[in-house]
């Protein structure tokens, strides 16, 4: 592809992706998905990278779905499109996901912040998913991430109205974890990133896809597979590390097995 639409930046054990389509704030076509999707299984791959970081530019994180595409698809292109498999294998990577938000995340770009594992934003964020306004319905994940998050009273204003909230709004409902000033919005996300990368691998792993079991299932099917990720990290070097690493009162040093 000619097009750099995400720009990679690699710190110690954080991987930064930057959306980079300035001329249509930052909108999520099909090949920029792409481009984002093959970057996060290249980082999910790469035994050097702990977390994952990403974010937009100052104004706009990412403004939705690129309208372009959607105004040439049928129902037929629609029900053949390449992208719910694009969403699944996002929502397939193991390694924490890190949203850093300044600006609007609309539509698609709500949508991809609903996938990520942890959100920061800045004062000046805003999320909304407005596809109501033009004839449509969410269709990444919307309805299903959003309810969940914010819970049903929150998720049904703002489908059904698609007017956004601001950041405090989000924080309070749960959507974001912090609201930074827009100035520290990345620093802090790569901060938190980078605490997160310096622990076990396996750890992480298990921890997520516990955390991403309680989205899924039943409390009780949710506690079985929290304690078979459980079980399986007994058999870890990481895992003895960190326990001697406490008991000597130094800091731990995980290798990843």
């Amino acid at each position: 592809m000619s097009h750099e639409w995400i720009l990679c930046h690699q710190q110690q054990r954080i991987r930064t992706l930057t959306l980079n389509r300035p001329e249509v704030r930052n909108a999520l076509s099909n090949d920029c998905l792409e481009q984002l999707v093959q970057q996060l299984e290249q980082a999910d791959a790469d035994t050097g990278t702990g977390a994952i970081v990403i974010t937009g530019s100052s104004r706009y994180f990412a403004a939705g779905a690129d309208l372009r595409e959607l105004q040439q698809q049928t129902v037929a292109t629609a029900m053949t499109d390449r992208r719910p498999q694009l969403w699944q294998r996002l929502h397939n990577i193991s390694k924490p996901l890190i949203a850093a938000v300044n600006g609007y995340a609309l539509g698609a770009g709500c949508e991809l912040v609903l996938a990520c594992d942890l959100v920061i934003c800045g004062e000046s964020a805003r999320f909304g998913l407005p596809e109501i306004t033009l004839g449509l319905m969410p269709g990444a994940g919307g309805t299903q991430r959003l309810i969940r998050s914010v819970g049903k009273a929150l998720a049904n204003q703002m489908i059904l109205t698609g007017e956004a909230i601001n950041a405090q709004k989000a924080q309070q409902a749960g959507l974001v974890s912090e609201v930074c000033i827009d100035a520290l919005t990345l620093e802090r996300a790569e901060q938190i990133a980078q605490r997160i990368s310096e622990f076990s691998p396996l750890a992480l792993r298990a921890a997520k896809a516990a955390l991403k079991t309680a989205y899924e299932t039943s409390l009780s099917q949710g506690l079985l597979a929290e304690r078979q990720q459980f079980v399986a990290l007994a058999g870890t070097a990481d895992r003895q590390e960190g326990i001697t690493a406490f008991l000597e009162k130094r800091k731990p040093t995980f290798k990843g097995f």
